[in-house]
């Protein structure tokens, strides 16, 4: 960073050449990026910007029109202040037209009162210039190691914008180009004012080169992209022009997100990862992060004063050891689903938030109605995975709430998990599709139900351990035919006598008459929890 006119005036070779500010004083802090010693009136062509301008001004004009031109002219060169010395053309004070031009463009205007070496000023601004210089190359040199490193080792957009946030001090953004927020780090701000109505104020900046400051909303602006392929923007929140320090570390930031993105190609993509992130949250506690409202409607899912349904979506094929095929059809299904919710015209997060199932979280207009929508989304959601296996949709019940969200969530797993039991034609399933054992997925996690099931089925699991014999699997038979038998004989591909035996050997290994409708239900009950309990 150069130093300001107020750091040159502050440097020793100046004060003591009684250096006072006469004019222009509000400009103090206008960076000085090189100092030039110029006599003659019409130098304005020959600078660059940035100059201090020293001067005895023994070659000014004294036409009061003359002076102001003078002054507009370094003003329109880019000057950022002006020292003349009062020894040899003016001795006590400047003229009046040149201290206005002067206030009139906010250009420090200097005089100093004794004879002033000007090579000694002008080797100590350089000086200061050099070393402000050098320290921005080791700073620069700082963020590309760190980031290089951060690169190297895969870090995650998470990762990434932390240390953009820890190095340069600022809240920035991770957004796609349609101005939904991919991640984000407030550095100590407050989250939720960081993210409000982002999309709308997003649309309003529009960079016309890769990285721009919009000095409007304090803007520092950097795509994000490789390859030809830009697929985001990284924004850092500064009052102020960044330093050059602070565009390298955009920059750079925004080459390992771009790294990243390309090396994570098999991986999930950003967008199901923050929507992932979020399901996860709204999963792990009844009382979700405060900021996650404003966060998911960055992500341009509203959850307040809206319908919220919890969708699971299960292929047919997952196992309960997930392999890594496993996984990438869980990756192409929550892209299926994602894609089907656009299609269904209805915002929703969408993420694999488990080993096996994608997790969905409807947000719908207070007059919409769930039923038609829910009805729509699975139509378009059976279409787009069409390509892989048979999928399950489980839906949960509406809610009012963003607590209530994880109620509905869960549901609608434990409803996917049950129907997958048996699935059927349906292009959704609901609590009340599923009946019983619906319930009994509800209350999976019970050890109430758990301990109820193994008072009722304990003794025959233990014979069969014992014994190698099938007694538990002839009760099961017996049970989904209605104690029906014969068919229950067929079912178990038995003879009616030897299969007659096995319900006696049943009864009297527990206990029970199989005559009693009642004892029939528990152990229905009971077989059914158990079977949930083995998934």
């Amino acid at each position: 960073m150069y130093p300001t006119v107020a750091d040159v005036l502050a440097l020793p070779v100046i004060r003591q050449g009684v250096a006072t500010v006469v004019a222009g004083a509000g400009g103090l802090d206008r960076r000085v990026r090189w100092v030039h010693v110029a006599e003659i009136a019409d130098i304005a062509p020959l600078l660059r910007g940035g100059e201090l301008v020293l001067t005895t001004g023994i070659a000014l004009p004294d036409d009061a029109d003359a002076l102001a031109t003078y002054v507009d002219e370094l003003a329109g060169a880019g000057v950022v202040g002006l020292v003349v010395e009062l020894v040899r053309h003016w001795s006590h004070t400047l003229p009046p037209a040149l201290l206005a031009a002067a206030d009139r463009h906010g250009l420090p205007l200097v005089t100093l009162s004794r004879e002033t070496r000007f090579v000694a000023v002008t080797e100590a601004v350089v000086g200061l210039i050099v070393e402000a210089q050098v320290a921005e190359l080791r700073a620069a040199e700082r963020v590309h190691e760190t980031f290089t490193a951060l690169t190297v080792a895969g870090a995650e957009p998470s990762e990434v914008l932390r240390e953009v946030a820890r190095t340069s001090g600022l809240p920035v953004v991770l957004e796609t180009l349609g101005h939904d927020v991919l991640a984000y780090d407030a550095a100590g701000a407050d989250p939720a004012e960081l993210v409000a109505d982002w999309a709308a104020r997003s649309r309003a900046v529009a960079g016309a080169t890769r990285t721009s400051y919009h000095a409007g909303p304090g803007w520092l602006v950097t795509v994000v992209g490789a390859r030809g392929n830009d697929w985001g923007r990284l924004v850092l929140v500064t009052p102020h022009e960044p330093a050059h320090r602070v565009v390298v570390i955009a920059e750079r930031a925004a080459s390992a997100l771009a790294v990243h993105r390309l090396v994570a190609r098999d991986r999930e993509g950003l967008e199901r990862h923050a929507h992932r992130t979020l399901l996860t949250e709204l999963l792990a506690s009844p009382t979700p992060p405060a900021d996650l409202t404003a966060r998911a409607d960055a992500l341009g899912v509203p959850l307040y004063r809206r319908q919220l349904v919890g969708v699971s979506v299960r292929p047919s094929t997952v196992t309960s050891s997930p392999t890594m095929a496993t996984q990438e059809v869980l990756r192409d299904l929550a892209e299926a689903t994602a894609l089907a919710a656009r299609r269904a015209r209805v915002a929703a997060l969408v993420g694999v938030v488990d080993d096996i199932s994608v997790r969905a979280l409807l947000s719908l207009t207070p007059q919409a109605d769930a039923t038609s929508v829910v009805r729509r989304l699975a139509k378009e959601l059976h279409q787009a995975a069409s390509a892989g296996p048979p999928v399950v949709v489980a839906v949960g019940t509406t809610v009012q709430a963003v607590p209530d969200a994880r109620r509905s969530l869960v549901e609608a797993a434990h409803v996917a998990k049950a129907a997958s039991r048996f699935p059927d034609a349906r292009p959704y399933h609901r609590l009340d599709d599923v009946r019983l054992r619906g319930l009994l997925h509800l209350l999976a996690d019970d050890d109430r139900v758990t301990a109820f099931a193994e008072r009722e089925l304990g003794p025959l699991l233990a014979r069969d351990t014992a014994h190698a014999s099938r007694l538990v699997d002839a009760l099961r038979h017996f049970c989904e035919h209605g104690g029906n038998k014969s068919a229950a004989a067929a079912a178990a591909h038995m003879s009616r006598t030897a299969y007659y035996q096995q319900l006696a050997r049943i009864e009297q290994v527990l206990g029970v008459s199989l005559d009693d409708p009642e004892s029939v239900l528990s152990l229905h009950v009971a077989l059914l929890v158990n079977e949930i309990g083995a998934r």
